[in-house]
């Protein structure tokens, strides 16, 4: 009896030890392996191609973490797969999410602002570009990180100017200033048919706003979305929407400025072919311009015109920032966090510019020498870099969850305004009426 019953413990004993033994071993196979993280992205070509790299370079000097980067389609369509994405608690890590996404993407709770890693890291943020930084931090809180970064600036051709009688070292500072030299600049043919522009500028909502931080104006009520969530647009009530449709109407109907509509591509094509001298444009085109313009003219750069008579207000950022999902995974939150860093890491930043035409975010970037020979070859670039650091704190344009629909009902009213003889007055009311009324369904829609 006593043997049986040894016989049982000593095969329990070793059972018993076969599994002990099979589970440290895939304990140990686990820590082995590296933790996984997606990372959906809007970037194409070049820039796509500048990505690619950097999560290359990440994952052969990060054994224990494997970046899966995915590129989701521009801007628009990627967050619209994350809304599809998060229905079924199947979103990526790591998301790049324009600067209108900003507020949609806090009101959404499903990601982790970057203030919990930097509290609990004790991470210094002083390195990254203050006005960078401050358009994405909200109630003393930074709710991603800021990654790629680009403001709108004035791209003129030097060789037209100088046909022109114009200093091309001196571009126009103002509305009015812009206005006269569009009419200097302005060619016609025999049969009276233009065929070079003075100015053009794409129908865009992101050159609208920024037209309304210059004015030093706020777009949206309650701080611009920054103190809470906002109820109404204010650019119809302070004057600046206005004053901003009345210049952008007045370039149009004096036969100066072309309007080719709401693609940008064909205003930039018109401007690489000569068709126009001067139009406005992100920073972050100008790679892309002076490889296609080549030797054909000089380029010039120059900060978006002020208005006349107002007191400077700046540019805000556009561009993306980085977020962090909420995933439940410790593990991968962790990841999540090491990649951003990675990211914005000086050596990173200052290739990433040296890339794209995007500045970088991180200030130690342009100590690294990629920076240094990028600015001696494209001087150009630091008209940017000197806007930036040239715009008041105050100057971080707004945030609104309808945002990328506020933008699109910005463009059809200054199309309909540009194309029928509509009023710039009508064209406020009519664009403020329908944001406010796409507002107020939201926050309905929305109420906690």
């Amino acid at each position: 009896m006593k043997k049986k019953l040894i016989s049982i413990l000593l095969a329990s004993f070793l059972v018993g030890s076969i599994f002990t033994g099979c589970s440290s071993s895939n304990s140990a196979q686990a820590s082995d392996k590296p933790v996984e993280i997606t990372f959906w992205h809007s970037m194409s070509g070049k820039n796509g191609q500048a990505i690619t790299k950097m999560v290359d370079d990440f994952n052969s000097t990060h054994k224990n973490i494997k970046v899966n980067a995915q590129f989701q389609g521009k801007y628009d369509d990627a967050i619209n797969k994350l809304k599809s994405a998060e229905k079924v608690k199947n979103g990526p890590d790591v998301m790049q999410v324009y600067d209108i996404g900003t507020r949609f993407m806090i009101d959404s709770g499903w990601a982790l602002p970057v203030q919990n890693f930097i509290d609990d890291e004790k991470y210094d943020i002083s390195g990254i570009e203050p006005n960078i930084a401050g358009y994405y931090t909200v109630n003393n809180k930074l709710y991603s990180m800021p990654f790629n970064t680009s403001t709108p600036i004035l791209y003129y051709n030097k060789d037209a100017f100088k046909a022109a009688g114009l200093d091309p070292n001196s571009p126009p500072k103002t509305f009015s200033e812009l206005e006269q030299a569009a009419a200097k600049l302005t060619k016609k043919d025999g049969s009276g048919k233009v065929t070079q522009y003075g100015y053009a500028m794409a129908i865009y909502g992101w050159f609208f706003e920024q037209f309304v931080v210059k004015q030093g104006q706020n777009y949206a009520n309650n701080d611009n979305g920054r103190t809470s969530a906002p109820t109404a647009v204010e650019f119809d009530k302070n004057g600046a929407g206005l004053k901003v449709l009345n210049e952008w109407k007045k370039l149009v109907d004096s036969g100066n400025a072309a309007n080719f509509g709401r693609d940008e591509d064909a205003t930039e094509n018109a401007f690489l072919a000569g068709k126009t001298a001067m139009y406005i444009e992100s920073t972050a085109d100008l790679s892309a311009d002076l490889t296609a313009i080549g030797n054909k003219f000089q380029l010039g750069t120059a900060p978006l015109p002020s208005f006349d008579g107002v007191k400077d207000g700046g540019v805000s950022i556009g561009g993306a920032s980085l977020w962090a999902l909420d995933s439940k995974d410790k593990d991968k939150q962790k990841a999540t966090w090491e990649f951003m860093k990675y990211m914005v890491s000086p050596t990173e930043q200052a290739y990433w510019a040296s890339q794209t035409g995007y500045f970088p975010v991180t200030k130690k970037a342009y100590d690294e020498q990629v920076m240094k020979d990028n600015l001696a070859q494209k001087p150009q670039f630091q008209t940017a870099i000197d806007q930036l650091h040239a715009s008041p704190k105050t100057a971080k344009g707004a945030l609104m969850s309808v945002f990328p629909e506020a933008r699109q009902t910005i463009e059809s009213n200054i199309e309909q305004m540009l194309q029928s003889n509509k009023s710039p007055e009508d064209t406020v009311k009519s664009a403020a009426d329908s944001i406010n009324a796409s507002i107020k369904k939201y926050n309905e829609d929305n109420k906690k």
